[in-house]
């Protein structure tokens, strides 16, 4: 289950930031995106790599994308919108293959149909920490990049390691990741590095 921060000063961006977060819609095709103006970034990962549990730390709303013990359980784009003009899109976590060919195929003609829209400016990568970035990792962050994206990178689950191993862990992966991608030391269990995430989150959106 989601802890929240520790420490008080840990939900204050948060709280004033997003005091309205909402669930708007999910989809399963390009046709029923919505419609309305402003920003979007997307938040992408491995299917066990704790995407919803990063999401709900953010936005500071337990329960908000859900979470579960069987990786993939996500299977379409939800869209939740922080106010108005500013939304993230949960996309559906990839490398985990027990879903029908079909299925996978719309995920794919879904995802690749991204670049197309004109309000999506940037991509949240959900990386466990402990297993560092794999190839399709690193092909997603250049897909991305090549959109015309921002990139940010959370290396999460760091509360599994220590100091010394996250530090390791960082350097290893902004090593491989291209320039002007960044990348940061997350943990939605314990908190670390909430904040940064939400300031780097806003700066998309604003941007």
């Amino acid at each position: 289950m989601l802890r929240a921060p520790r420490k008080a000063a840990d939900c204050t961006l948060a709280d004033v930031q997003f005091p309205n977060v909402r669930f708007l819609l999910s989809v399963a095709g390009a046709e029923q995106f919505p419609n309305e103006y402003g920003r979007e970034v997307a938040f992408a990962g491995r299917s066990n790599a704790g995407k919803s549990s990063a999401i709900n730390a953010i936005v500071q709303r337990n329960g908000l994308a859900r979470t579960s013990k069987t990786p993939g359980r996500t299977r379409l784009l939800n869209f939740f919108e922080l106010e108005p003009g500013k939304r993230i899109v949960d996309l559906p976590g990839y490398g985990y293959a027990t879903a029908p060919p079909p299925e996978r195929k719309q995920w794919t003609e879904l995802i690749n149909s991204l670049p197309e829209r004109e309000f999506l400016v940037g991509l949240f990568l959900i990386i466990d920490i402990r297993r560092g970035l794999r190839d399709e990792d690193l092909q997603l962050v250049f897909w991305a990049v090549s959109a015309g994206w921002q990139v940010h990178a959370l290396l999460a689950k760091a509360d599994k390691l220590n100091q010394r191993e996250r530090s390791s862990a960082l350097k290893d992966a902004e090593a491989q990741l291209p320039e002007g991608v960044t990348a940061q030391i997350f943990s939605a269990h314990d908190g670390i590095g909430v904040e940064p995430a939400q300031k780097r989150l806003l700066g998309m959106l604003s941007s």
